[in-house]
């Protein structure tokens, strides 16, 4: 197991940019990707974070991220937008598809929004946090267009992407309750992180290539590759395909539905707005959600319980490493340093 790194979030944000930067990313995109990527880093979400940095780059330079990319409006219905992310920067195409779908929801109520074709929006729950900062419900359904990962229930041979769904449910005067999965049990980036780290996988997350239980994250990456497993057995299988066909067919998108021999990472969303405050049940919404919250968080005296909310594991994280830094693994470190070089950037920032 390697070493791990403890950089200052700042730190690596101001670097993370400045990479974007010189790879060609104007300052307002190259400024979005690292704080989503950082801010992934920050809530745990290694995954997401900025371990994803050198795949960036990569794509951007063989012409498989288009940067600098504006959101494309495909058909406008007030309350019903769809849009297309042309293989953009994602976490800016889905930033700015939030931001054009809060607004319709604040006026109508409620807002649908379809995003397709757009490079990878990175995490999710990002989308919901940005919701529910302007007081709205919202609902993501995610495809992953890309080389298949994970193996539907029953089967041996990988077929979908690890296709996340969100849930985003805001809280008057209380932190709010942000629910962000993948379907596969774990996500690709954790297996990656593991494997950089060294490290051996729980049972049951992993199949080899021979469709058998593996333990040893390189499978994933091998050639023949194994899979992933849903989460829950079939009940996961069943979300994955729900997002799939949600997330993708739906607004325009293209589903995982043929083989794949590009390593491309395309992402299309489905996101649902609702104001509590335009259906008229803001406040009855808040005093049965505060209930709810008081009843599942206590035990069988009344007393407090030793149970978390969806999204509380998120910001413990994000409360420590602000303190202590962000932990980066040597290799994933080395792996962003070498794509900074590939930009003409030399320095390292952790010296």
């Amino acid at each position: 197991m390697t070493k791990s790194l403890q950089l200052a979030a700042p730190t690596v944000q101001a670097f993370v940019a400045e990479i974007f930067a010189a790879a060609g990313s104007s300052p307002r995109e190259a400024s979005l990707l690292a704080s989503h990527l950082v801010e992934a880093s920050l809530a745990g979400h290694d995954s997401h974070g900025i371990g994803m940095l050198p795949t960036y780059v990569d794509s951007a330079q063989n012409g498989e991220l288009k940067l600098n990319q504006s959101l494309r409006t495909v058909s406008d219905l007030g309350a019903i937008l769809m849009t297309d992310g042309q293989r953009g920067v994602g976490q800016v195409m889905a930033h700015d598809a939030m931001c054009l779908g809060i607004e319709r929801a604040r006026v109508a109520g409620l807002a649908l929004v379809g995003l397709s074709d757009a490079f990878h929006i990175g995490r999710i729950g990002a989308y919901a946090e940005q919701a529910v900062a302007a007081g709205l419900v919202s609902l993501h359904f995610v495809n992953v267009l890309s080389e298949p990962q994970v193996a539907p229930f029953g089967g041996k041979v990988a077929r979908l992407g690890t296709n996340p769904i969100a849930i985003g449910i805001p809280r008057a005067g209380a932190e709010p309750i942000i629910i962000d999965m993948a379907t596969s049990r774990w996500a690709i980036g954790k297996v990656r992180v593991a494997h950089n780290k060294g490290e051996k996988l729980p049972p049951g997350i992993l199949l080899d290539s021979q469709g058998e239980t593996s333990l040893d994250p390189g499978d994933i990456f091998g050639v023949p590759k194994g899979a992933l497993t849903t989460f829950g057995e079939h009940k996961g299988w069943c979300f994955a395909l729900a997002a799939e066909l949600l997330g993708a067919a739906l607004v325009g998108g293209i589903t995982q539905s043929r083989p794949k021999t590009r390593p491309e990472l395309i992402n299309s969303m489905l996101t649902i707005l609702i104001s509590p405050e335009r259906l008229g049940t803001v406040e009855h919404f808040a005093r049965e959600t505060d209930a709810l919250v008081a009843w599942v968080q206590s035990d069988e005296n009344g007393q407090p319980s030793r149970v978390k909310l969806p999204g509380d594991p998120e910001r413990k994280y994000r409360e420590d490493r602000r303190v202590a830094g962000l932990p980066i693994d040597r290799v994933t470190w080395n792996q962003i340093l070498a794509a900074a070089r590939s930009v003409g950037l030399e320095h390292d920032p952790a010296r």
